[in-house]
């Protein structure tokens, strides 16, 4: 065994425990995918991220993420707490204001601006509108009517996201789906917040298949509600979404569209320190 750095930060949130939690072991080079996938299982967080060595000279450091029972090309929490991991132990954003990581999906940029990060969303690999049949089968997990789905589109971007409109933030706080009907259909909600709300947005993700059952905060989801709601003309350039609400939480998730690209942001706590053997 060897001893590692070792550290857990609050992502999407700007008081401790209120956001989603990333385990992030650092200078994992030597680690065996066998490794990385068995403690990602032990910590039993939504993700766990590995740092490494990049191995093309455009990428500051190298990420590879896990679930506890799968690896992902990419995700959106574990990009941003990675990010502040690596400048907590000594990283250094470069002259525009940027880091540049490199994971399975390929190089994302990440912005810097004081205590907020924001990632550049890849491109969605899956981006078109959802079979009746599904719709339907998603009305089910969610215990609706079907009518109160005014729109569904597949967003996958690493994760196999499809996105869930319904009228209003009232309507996804009062979701309560049936988890045993969710198969392994992973379904991001959105609402509009009220007039004169702190955020514009109310989201929730639901994960089957061997995931979380309710992500508290969810990156990837987010950027890719963000491509279709502004795409569409639903959501303005620039909003904030809400997220955890149900949980107890108090993830806030920034929402920025410039130049085609959409950037995805928010705060990241650091919560934990210390060494792991491995």
């Amino acid at each position: 065994m060897q001893t590692l750095n070792y550290t857990e930060v609050d992502v999407f949130s700007d008081e401790p425990y209120r956001g989603n939690a990333l385990a992030v072991v650092h200078g994992a080079d030597s680690l065996s995918t066998e490794q990385m996938q068995q403690f990602a299982n032990w910590t039993n967080l939504s993700e766990t991220t590995f740092l490494l060595a990049p191995t093309v000279p455009e990428a500051d450091y190298r990420v590879r993420i896990f679930t506890a029972s799968e690896e992902f090309p990419f995700a959106g929490h574990p990009t941003l707490g990675s990010a502040k991991a690596w400048l907590d132990a000594g990283g250094t954003v470069r002259p525009d204001g940027t880091v540049v990581q490199e994971c399975a999906a390929g190089l994302v940029r990440i912005r810097v601006s004081g205590e907020l990060l924001a990632f550049e969303a890849p491109p969605l690999t899956r981006y078109e509108a959802v079979a009746a049949d599904v719709v339907d089968r998603i009305a089910r997990v969610l215990e609706v009517p079907r009518n109160h789905i005014l729109d569904a589109s597949w967003l996958v971007n690493g994760p196999r996201w499809i996105g869930v409109r319904l009228a209003s933030a009232e309507a996804v706080l009062a979701l309560r789906p049936d988890p045993a009907a969710l198969g392994n259909l992973e379904i991001g909600v959105v609402g509009p917040c009220p007039a004169g709300a702190q955020t514009q947005f109310e989201v929730r993700a639901f994960c089957g298949g061997d995931a979380v059952w309710e992500d508290p905060v969810t990156g990837s989801l987010n950027a890719g509600l963000a491509r279709w709601l502004v795409g569409t003309g639903i959501a303005p350039p620039q909003y904030v979404a809400s997220q955890g609400t149900v949980l107890g939480r108090l993830g806030r998730v920034h929402i920025k569209a410039d130049d085609g690209a959409i950037w995805v942001g928010g705060h990241v706590t650091p919560c934990v320190a210390g060494t792991v053997r491995l």
